[in-house]
């Protein structure tokens, strides 16, 4: 079962895509900011992070940067309420970028996709 980690500083998004990830298969971990997602990073491994980029303390996008450099293996969705942010290069880094909307389907749709790219050679 595919582990992953959401990174979203608003407790009832974080807990909606636990839930509705976790009914999709999924094991899920949240964290509430970039401090708590580095905790989680460095004591155990995930197949997938999906990351809100607007959060008090930490850009996502500055954790993404990170990550990119330390864990080249763990592929990033980044999940915003702003499509703005797709014009940063920075957001160019993550392996999905998805607008954030009450309907999950093209996040899910993303996870899927990204979870399947990463098991092909």
């Amino acid at each position: 079962m595919p582990k992953i980690l959401v990174v979203d500083d608003e407790d009832d998004l974080r807990l909606l895509y636990t839930d509705e990830l976790q009914d999709e298969g999924y094991e899920v971990v949240g964290a509430g900011s970039g401090r708590e997602a580095r905790d989680l990073l460095a004591r155990d491994r995930f197949d997938l992070m999906i990351l809100d980029i607007q959060m008090r303390g930490e850009s996502g996008l500055d954790l993404l940067k990170d990550i990119v450099r330390e864990r080249d293996d763990l592929p990033v969705i980044l999940c915003t309420a702003f499509s703005m942010y797709k014009d940063d290069f920075s957001s160019w880094l993550a392996d999905a970028y998805v607008v954030k909307s009450s309907d999950l389907s093209e996040l899910k749709e993303q996870v899927r996709k990204v979870l399947a790219k990463r098991k092909s050679p």
